[in-house]
């Protein structure tokens, strides 16, 4: 972890419990007649923030207010986005919508069905409670039909996995803790569990994780292979496979560059670079050549042993996965270069 600032991080807020913070703050505008500047919640874990309330208007039966996402110290590409919700009685129990900037469910496997704003489990419990109280407060019914919307959502949701998912029209309001935690890495491994399930409720047989972008083209048009089946594995295969060994898919294909696969093959779970390093007297041992062992990067050692390199890098994954998760699915791996050429293959 080195390459991490030294500072303490600050940590930020998810756009669940951002949306939470604006539909308390639009249902003191609705049934106290005056929105407040700021609104304090309660996440699951009991922490109490308090949110700046950044826009607030109200009409007719309607009361709107907003609240700026702050992520903190988090790389959240909805960091500084506005969240803002739209209460409205409605003659029933607490409903959502999905308003512009926010998605709508098209698949299955996801935590709401199909047809249902992409708004979590937990943001949805969160609001319903705040409803509740508010209306308690102001011996009101809590017949609350709520639309959450995110300027700028459907641009943001391109720059996530929300399109692959099968989530259409912008972004997620989502969170279990309300908290944003800096470099966590949660919501990326939180992203690849849903694709896994997005692949199983469609009935897939055949998925593929790779290490960037690169080699997840080489393999999608290698096996022909749905956007759906693609999981954005990254640097974080343990958090692929060990979901996949509880929720298997009969054949996995793991693509990448041959540094990660390097590692991958050495049993590291984690591939970025802060975190494994490249074995080089192994990989002299594994191709026989003790030049190998005296270079600094995986691309030198190709140019050295080049097809027979790669090759046994390909073959080294392959058994660090199968004997690690190979019980209930077939593995295998495909390396590419940098130009996207696949240049080995092990396994199926």
């Amino acid at each position: 972890m080195s390459d991490l600032p030294s500072k303490t991080l600050r940590r930020g807020w998810t756009t669940g419990a951002c949306a939470t913070a604006a539909v308390k703050a639009a249902l003191e505008a609705l049934w106290g007649g005056l929105a407040p500047v700021a609104v304090q919640i309660t996440l699951p874990r009991g922490e109490t923030p308090t949110f700046a309330v950044a826009e607030a208007q109200s009409g007719d039966g309607w009361a709107e207010a907003a609240v700026i996402k702050d992520a903190g110290d988090d790389p959240d590409v909805t960091h500084g986005a506005l969240i803002r919700a739209r209460v409205r009685a409605a003659g029933q129990a607490v409903s959502f919508r999905a308003g512009d900037g926010v998605g709508t469910v098209t698949r299955a496997g996801l935590p709401v069905p199909p047809g249902e704003p992409a708004i979590n489990p937990v943001p949805r419990r969160m609001m319903v409670a705040v409803v509740e109280d508010m209306a308690a407060r102001f011996g009101k019914a809590g017949d609350i039909e709520i639309t959450l919307s995110v300027p700028g959502g459907a641009a943001l949701a391109a720059k996530t996995w929300n399109p692959r998912l099968g989530i259409i029209g912008g972004i997620s309001i989502l969170g279990t803790t309300g908290i944003v935690r800096p470099f966590s890495c949660a919501a990326w491994i939180a992203s690849i569990h849903r694709g896994v399930d997005v692949a199983r409720a469609a009935g897939l047989t055949h998925v593929a994780g790779c290490t960037g972008a690169t080699s997840e083209r080489a393999v999608q048009a290698l096996y022909g292979l749905p956007d759906h089946a693609m999981l954005d594995m990254g640097d974080f295969a343990g958090g692929m496979l060990k979901y996949l060994v509880r929720h298997p898919i009969e054949r996995v294909t793991i693509g990448g560059g041959l540094g990660k696969l390097a590692k991958l093959g050495q049993g590291a779970m984690d591939l970025h670079s802060a975190r494994a390093q490249v074995d080089f007297d192994g990989l002299a041992a594994r191709v026989g050549d003790p030049r190998v062992a005296e270079v600094n990067t995986v691309l030198e050692a190709y140019e050295i042993a080049g097809k027979t390199l790669a090759s046994a890098i390909a073959q080294a994954a392959l058994e660090a996965v199968t004997e690690r998760f190979g019980d209930v699915i077939t593995f295998d791996i495909v390396a590419v270069d940098r130009e996207g050429v696949v240049i080995a293959r092990a396994g199926a």
